[in-house]
């Protein structure tokens, strides 16, 4: 039964044909359970998040394609769309796959550490719904351990790269602990949204969102339990800030000198921090020259972040080394369980017939036949029906010229290996 991962990225597929295949967290249950109630599925886990969507399960090779078809039906996406964004992986390579995406390295941000807790959240799904087995399971806590472990030996996610998260970064490394700061953020887009969210985790004491629309501005303070202001008010609101992020798409400045000089004044030249990351700028250069002010513009902050990319690439250099070793020991755990299994089905086999067999025997011997003779019969037949099967497949890979197959048998019931009678348990 291979192990198969199918499914779409950002590596692979646009965001509109992303967004067909994504699946709210609140339906993962139930797709998980579409996924496993179909014929050639064993187990399954589904993992789905804005930039890649994605099946890992047990499957029939008889019905190998029965997750890319599923895929595939359930985002509508015609047979030539399916082909082109939807990819599918089998054995050690859904395995190393799945390895890289817990350990970042499969990321739109390079080593971004939120993937661990979606797949985690993943793993729960399926184990809930029945549909995660042994196989699945350990896969998925393999992942887990090695995504810790990358983080852990490599430090690649200790390099922040989002300008948004280095703007949190060096407020800290400028006040030390922010939970007793006033942050303002201006403007309402996509940039203020990750600031706020970002500073709303650090436990701040309190933000303040402007913008020129305070209908938007309030949609977004709703989301950090923040206040609301309109760009007018922002004198009042200039004293009060130790933190000022903006990001408007104002022609000209917005915050000027002659403001910060006098919020400064009021808060009696405690330090401010502020960070312009529009273009073109919304606080006048002039602000860098007062006293306890700390501007940073959006080119500051993408060259730390530039230099934290590269330092990122350094670190997964050093992971993908880890990623493999992981993948090795997963897929020798994963073979010696198929051998076990194998090995179990060989012994049920011989003992039964050793069974019905010593079964025969002992009539025989009842109704008066020769022990000797019996005894000689039942060894006989017993190799006969041990060796019936792997004689026919022999035979079948002699006749097709299978020569793999031809030496791993040699290999395989190598005579020097088999104990002599004296010797067996």
């Amino acid at each position: 039964m291979p192990l198969l991962a199918v499914g779409t990225s950002h590596k692979t597929a646009p965001l509109e044909v992303r967004e067909k295949i994504a699946f709210p967290l609140a339906d993962h249950r139930a797709r998980v359970l579409e996924i496993r109630a179909l014929p050639a599925v064993e187990e399954a886990v589904l993992v789905s998040t804005c930039n890649r969507t994605e099946v890992y399960g047990i499957v029939s090779p008889d019905r190998p394609d029965c997750i890319h078809d599923w895929l595939s039906q359930a985002a509508g996406l015609a047979a030539p769309e399916a082909s082109r964004y939807l990819y599918t992986l089998r054995n050690a390579s859904a395995v190393e796959h799945l390895f890289k995406v817990a350990s970042g390295l499969d990321s739109l941000v390079l080593g971004e550490p939120q993937i661990l807790g979606q797949l985690k959240q993943s793993r729960q799904v399926a184990q809930e719904a029945g549909a995660i087995g042994k196989i699945t399971d350990r896969l998925f806590q393999q992942a887990f351990a090695t995504g810790k472990a990358v983080r852990t030996e490599t430090g690649i996610s200790a390099h922040p790269v989002s300008v948004a998260y280095i703007a949190t970064i060096l407020a800290k490394q400028i006040f030390g602990a922010l939970e007793d700061k006033q942050v303002l953020l201006i403007g309402a887009g996509e940039m203020v949204e990750l600031c706020g969210r970002y500073f709303h985790q650090q436990g701040i004491k309190g933000l303040v969102i402007a913008n020129r629309s305070l209908e938007r501005a309030s949609r977004l303070a709703d989301q950090f339990d923040a206040r609301a202001v309109s760009l007018d008010q922002l004198d009042l609101e200039l004293p009060q800030a130790d933190i000022l992020i903006s990001s408007t798409a104002s022609a000209t400045p917005i915050i000027s000198t002659v403001a910060i000089e006098a919020a400064l004044r009021a808060r009696r030249r405690k330090p401010m921090f502020l960070v312009d990351i529009a273009v073109p700028r919304d606080i006048e250069a002039g602000v860098a020259e007062l006293d306890s002010a700390y501007l940073y513009t959006i080119d500051d902050l993408q060259q730390v972040a530039d230099e934290n990319q590269v330092e990122r690439h350094r670190a997964a250099a050093v992971a993908v080394e880890s990623v493999q070793c992981s993948v090795t020991a997963y897929m020798r755990w994963l073979h010696g369980i198929r051998a076990s299994e194998s090995l179990q089905r060989l012994r049920a086999h011989a003992e039964r017939s050793g069974e019905k067999l010593a079964l025969r025997a002992a009539n025989q011997i009842r109704a008066g036949k020769s022990p000797e003779e019996v005894l000689g019969q039942m060894a006989n037949t017993l190799t006969h029906r041990i060796l019936h099967g792997p004689t026919k497949r022999l035979r079948e890979a002699a006749e097709e010229q299978d020569y793999e197959m031809l030496r791993a048998a040699d290999w395989l019931f190598d005579s020097s290996l088999t104990p002599d009678s004296d010797e067996e348990q």
